[in-house]
Order: C-alpha cells, then sequence, then structure tokens
C-alpha cells in the first residue's frame, strides 16, 4: 500500500512523546506572529543541521518514511512538503492521528517501546531529515540549545494534541471543518507559504477520517462555508481553495457553534 520505506540508517537504539511540531499553533491562545514563527523554523532546521549529522531524502505523495511497527532508531524534521501519520488497524482500517508541516518533528512515539507506533507518509514532494536519536542526545548534552529545541518540539506536540483533543470533543461538525482549514492556512502563513489560496492534500473522505466524520458531513460543512463566502472553490478543482480570512473562519466558527446554528446542523 505504500511505497519507499525509508530505513533508518545503522545500530543501536537508545531509549521520550509522537510527531513534535516546531512551531503549532495554539487554537486556544494568542497566535504567534507568522514572522517570528517562520524564522524560528529556519534557525532551528539550521541549528539542527550544524549540530548533528542528518540523512536528508526527498518524497513524492505516497511515499512512507516510517511505519509503525518498525525499530525506532530515528527522530525525522520535515524540511518542505505537507505529510500525514495515520494508525492501522490489524484488520486494515486507517485513522489519519496527524498532519505535519515544514519544522515539525515525526516520530517521537517510537521512543518508549522502541518501535513507532503510526505510519507517516507523504502527501506531496518534499523533503525529509532523519536523525540518529542516539546522536542526537549526545550533542544536546553538549549543546543546551540544541537540547531546548528538542524539548520545546515535544512541548508542541502536547500542545496540539491537547488543541485538537479539544476540537473533536466539543466543536460541532461545521465548525471542526473551519477550524481545520484555518489550523492548514495559519501553519502556512507561519511558515512563510501563502495562505489564501490552498490546496488541500486531503480528500473528503480523508478529511472526515481525521475529524471524525462522515465524508458527506464534510461536504456539507465546506458548501455551507462556500454559501457564507467563507471560502471559494477555484476552477482547478475541488481540493483548490481561496479562503477569505482566517479572522473570517473563526467568525463562522463561532456562529456554528450558536444552538440555531447546531439544530440546522
Amino acid at each position: 500500500m505504500h511505497t519507499a520505506t525509508l530505513h533508518a540508517e545503522s545500530a543501536s537504539r537508545p531509549s521520550m512523546p509522537m510527531t513534535a511540531a516546531l512551531p503549532a499553533p495554539s487554537r486556544s491562545m494568542a497566535r504567534p506572529d507568522a514572522g517570528t514563527v517562520c524564522a524560528r523554523v529556519n534557525e532551528s532546521l539550521k541549528l539542527l543541521a550544524e549540530s548533528v549529522e542528518v540523512q536528508r531524502r526527498i518524497v513524492h505523495a505516497g511515499d512512507t518514511v516510517f511505519q509503525g511497527g518498525q525499530g525506532f532508531q530515528c527522530l525525522y524534521i520535515i524540511n518542505s512538503g505537507f505529510f500525514k501519520t495515520l494508525n492501522v488497524a490489524a484488520d486494515g482500517r486507517e485513522q489519519v492521528v496527524g498532519l505535519h508541516f515544514k519544522g515539525d518533528w515525526m516520530g517521537f512515539d517510537g521512543i518508549a517501546h522502541g518501535q513507532y507506533g503510526c505510519d507517516a507518509i507523504a502527501m506531496d514532494t518534499g523533503e525529509v531529515w532523519s536523525v540518529r536519536y542516539d546522536m542526537l542526545l549526545l550533542a544536546a548534552a553538549r549543546q543546551p540549545a540544541l537540547l531546548g529545541l528538542l524539548h520545546a518540539a515535544m512541548s508542541r506536540e502536547i500542545s496540539r494534541d491537547r488543541d485538537s483533543l479539544l476540537s473533536l470533543g466539543t466543536l460541532p461538525a461545521d465548525a471542526r471543518v473551519a477550524d481545520f482549514l484555518r489550523y492548514w492556512a495559519e501553519s502556512l502563513s507561519q511558515r512563510g507559504l501563502r495562505a489564501d489560496q490552498i490546496t488541500l492534500r486531503m480528500t473528503r473522505a480523508e478529511i472526515g477520517n481525521y475529524l471524525g466524520m462522515t465524508l458527506e458531513s464534510v461536504s456539507r460543512a465546506l458548501s455551507r462555508m462556500a454559501r457564507s463566502n467563507v471560502i471559494r472553490f477555484t476552477e482547478k478543482g475541488r481540493r483548490d481553495l481561496c479562503i477569505a480570512s482566517t479572522e473570517a473562519l473563526a467568525s463562522f466558527i463561532q456562529a456554528a457553534m450558536t444552538p440555531a446554528s447546531r439544530v440546522l446542523q
């Protein structure tokens, strides 16, 4: 099903939480300035490359970075592109559990048990770096800045997981989809990428899988946003969207949470 599995380089496996972000936008707190975040991501990647040996790999849509059950040796850092992580059940069912952008770390969930707990898949062409975990720990012991970088990445992952649970557990369907689009747009903007016109790298079925919704519910939510002029579908295809503004998405989320809107949904 997946292609081009990235095998970690040689050997020893040391024995710390799944993909961590640098940085992930908090939905419950004030959002960081996009320029500041972009600079921090670039500086963090530069520090990592200067401090420890990294293996660089170009990937394409559908390529597997690592698979659940594979022995843990490396952490992975995204230099470009978009990635998803998913859990695969014994009967083949898949659950998208994370979306990852430039500067995000992947593979932290492999530390505790010595093997990765999910699959990491490229959603388009990009570049991913792999870093041997034992070598990273040695370098971090010598460089406090690198240790701080590692801790910050793990902390942001915890925050992102908390925010995702809050969204899934408290938002109605339309608001959940709007919050997903807002997160995607803000993640692009914070990395210096265009956020008013975006290409979703997921099908509606995959978005529904990630948000705990049916494909039909996702489609209805997108249609309601289009009728409200919060988004607009471009002529290129149904995955290509124009977003009026993240503020418009935030207003749509608030409106969708009113009792009258919930009845209509």
